[in-house]
């Protein structure tokens, strides 16, 4: 591949949705005279990145303000551990099966891992995972209802927790701001979704080792209460052998 046509590519793209705000996949690959395919390859470069959003059908350009900038800088904060700890975690979803993802930044990770399984469902009430699996074709996602929050890009309120407490998923995946060795997984979110953690056979924690040892202002549920905590190699021996004593833990390769 052409390293300069395709970075000259990617600059076009930007600048096309920073004069019109958002466009579909056709029109960019109509403007560019490249496949949709490539576009899309594009795109989701440019979604690492963090300069664009993926939308149903296309991409808009991201204006970071306030705290959506905050969740930005969460997804970028230990990008190559959460990469390795959502490789580990899509892999324990086979084909076939149900999950239910949080809304954070790990859980992302572990979507964008999950897009080559088929005849998946994905349960969410994360915006963010929803447009990272929309052109997944051999994978459903259900949205929970709820009310929008964009500090968060994703869903809130009585509505979830509704949706949640209807599914029994073969498993949860979900992510803490900290884990506490003595007060367990926490949170700092007043409206974390503790029914989440009864949407499915097995509890899967997903946090980077830099949260554990950690605290945080919610107590969302025991150590003891995960079947299985993924981490990243950052990890102390003296963390994982107490974690361990607790639960199962597994620690992700980093790539």
């Amino acid at each position: 591949m052409n390293e300069s046509a395709e970075s000259s590519r990617l600059k076009s793209i930007v600048e096309m949705l920073k004069i019109n705000t958002s466009a579909s996949i056709a029109e960019i690959a109509e403007a560019c005279r490249v496949s949709q395919m490539t576009i899309r390859r594009d795109l989701q470069k440019l979604v690492e990145a963090g300069q664009v959003i993926r939308i149903p059908g296309g991409a808009r350009i991201e204006h970071w303000r306030g705290a959506e900038r905050s969740f930005f800088e969460r997804l970028q904060k230990m990008a190559h551990a959460k990469r390795s700890i959502g490789t580990a975690a899509s892999a324990l979803v086979k084909d076939g099966e149900s999950v239910v993802l949080d809304s954070g930044t790990t859980t992302l990770y572990v979507a964008r891992e999950l897009r080559a399984r088929k005849n998946v469902v994905v349960f969410t009430f994360s915006l963010s995972v929803l447009e990272e699996l929309t052109s997944a074709e051999n994978i459903r996602v259900e949205l929970t209802g709820g009310v929008y929050r964009s500090s968060s890009h994703d869903l809130i309120g009585h509505a979830v927790a509704k949706s949640l407490t209807s599914i029994y998923a073969d498993t949860v995946i979900f992510g803490a701001a900290a884990v506490s060795l003595s007060r367990g997984v926490m949170v700092h979110d007043p409206d974390a979704q503790h029914e989440l953690l009864q949407a499915g056979k097995r509890k899967v924690l997903v946090v980077d080792s830099s949260k554990i040892g950690t605290e945080a202002t919610y107590r969302l549920c025991g150590i003891e209460d995960c079947d299985l905590i993924l981490t990243d190699k950052g990890i102390s021996n003296d963390d994982l052998a107490r974690l361990r004593r607790m639960t199962e833990v597994q620690v992700a390769d980093l790539r």
